[in-house]
């Protein structure tokens, strides 16, 4: 069985209206704070990314005003209420012509993260992507 592509797993998953988009400058940033649980474990292990319920997943993607995934420098933090900050860990994924960063975030049930992420596309001017997010322990 031909292994299925991340983004088209997640949009699969979710459906496309769980994704934001935020214009940044010239580009369009993309991105999408679920449960990582959501993701079928085969999946996560293949991006080895580690599923649990406190546990979520930021998916970002540039894309440039022609509709083409650009690769880009992005790093941040997410912060919550109490004011305890976690940096986030990107990796980048590229995937035929898609590419995508995916960090994930420890967090606690129905805690509210304030997310800051810096991107730096290859105009090389840094844009700043700001959201915040309740996110919820999944119910077994």
């Amino acid at each position: 069985m031909k292994k299925l592509g991340f983004c088209m797993a997640l949009l699969l998953t979710l459906g496309a209206s769980a994704e934001q988009m935020r214009r940044l400058g010239d580009w369009d940033v993309h991105y999408v704070l679920i449960p990582t649980t959501f993701l079928n474990s085969d999946i996560a292990s293949g991006y080895q990314i580690t599923r649990g319920r406190d546990r979520a997943l930021l998916n970002i993607s540039v894309i440039s005003s022609d509709g083409v995934p650009v690769p880009a420098e992005i790093y941040g933090a997410s912060t919550n209420l109490l004011g305890q900050q976690q940096s986030l860990d990107f990796i980048e994924v590229r995937e035929g012509s898609a590419i995508y960063y995916l960090a994930t975030i420890k967090h606690t049930d129905r805690e509210t993260l304030r997310i800051d992420v810096t991107i730096t596309p290859p105009d090389q001017i840094p844009q700043v992507l700001e959201f915040q997010q309740q996110v919820f322990w999944e119910r077994e």
